[in-house]
């Protein structure tokens, strides 16, 4: 079964992110991929609302998408950026795997005592036109008290730099407190981004692991103008599984390559963390987020 390795839990406490090479075979990601294709296929333009993912602005189509199998459009473009954000309760393959044993493995090992799945996308950033993530929080989007977000990114082709890999601080988790959140307004028709306390908000519920870092090598503050800078790459091949923490600095570049950059992620947060109706993501009345 694939698992974190001592390498690999040294490197989620000490950076932030962990890879695990080989988390899904090929035959998994030619499945995954037939299905995706074939929800492409499905998804019609003209009976679409026309949204494109953007902060501040939002509608219902987002909000309901929680357990639903959603289209998410590039901006200015005609082109499928994301599919979510229900996968993992609707579509029986995305199901299978994200509540697999070798899921729960390492949600166990990252120290979950009730992991629940938050939500889960395709992301498929099309040769030419798949946009530019710019950086971010997780937590900033799932935001849980104590803090407990984290992304299973797991890649169903290769990502290189050039066609828009993830590209990541590292220790940026262990200084970055999360200062802001992405809430529904008052009035519940839209979205936008609230300041909060960072002070209340730097500690991470997810165990810091310290068996697994060197406590001297402390990374030094991230100077806001030197953030790009200090960005490294995280190039992996077809069917390895990415963790991101949180609270760790991340984005990806715009796709300028021919080549598409497909892969599907969900988030989990700790079911004993607060998770309020704040939050922008809500699941219907009377139904919960599922368990791993």
């Amino acid at each position: 079964m694939a698992e974190l390795t001592d390498d690999a839990l040294r490197a989620f406490s000490r950076d932030g992110c962990a890879v695990i090479d080989g988390f899904i075979s090929k035959s998994e990601i030619a499945e995954l991929r037939q299905r995706i294709s074939g929800l492409l296929d499905e998804f019609d333009p003209s009976m679409h609302p026309a949204i494109a993912f953007e902060t501040g602005t939002s509608t219902q189509y987002f909000f309901d998408s929680a357990n639903k199998v959603s289209y998410f459009l590039e901006n200015d473009k005609q082109a499928v950026n994301k599919i979510g954000h229900g996968l993992h309760i609707i579509e029986p393959l995305f199901q299978r795997l994200t509540h697999s044993d070798r899921v729960k493995r390492v949600a166990e090992q990252l120290g979950y005592k009730d992991p629940r799945v938050l939500q889960s996308m395709v992301i498929c950033k099309q040769p030419g036109v798949g946009g530019a993530v710019p950086m971010h929080q997780d937590s900033t989007f799932l935001f849980t008290e104590p803090l407990s977000a984290c992304g299973f990114w797991i890649a169903l082709e290769d990502c290189t730099q050039t066609n828009g890999c993830l590209e990541f601080i590292p220790g940026s988790h262990r200084r970055s407190a999360v200062e802001q959140r992405f809430v529904r307004t008052q009035d519940d028709k839209g979205t936008e981004m609230v300041d909060i306390d960072p002070v209340a908000h730097h500690r991470s519920h997810l165990p810091r692991l310290e068996d697994y870092y060197n406590r001297e090598a402390e990374p030094a503050a991230v100077d806001g103008n030197d953030k790009d800078e200090k960005c490294v790459p995280i190039e992996v091949s077809a069917g390895a599984l990415v963790l991101i923490h949180g609270q760790v600095l991340h984005k990806s570049a715009h796709n300028h390559s021919p080549k598409s950059r497909w892969i599907y992620t969900f988030h989990i947060i700790d079911g004993e963390c607060k998770y309020d109706e704040r939050n922008w993501l809500q699941m219907r009345e009377n139904v919960e987020m599922t368990r791993l």
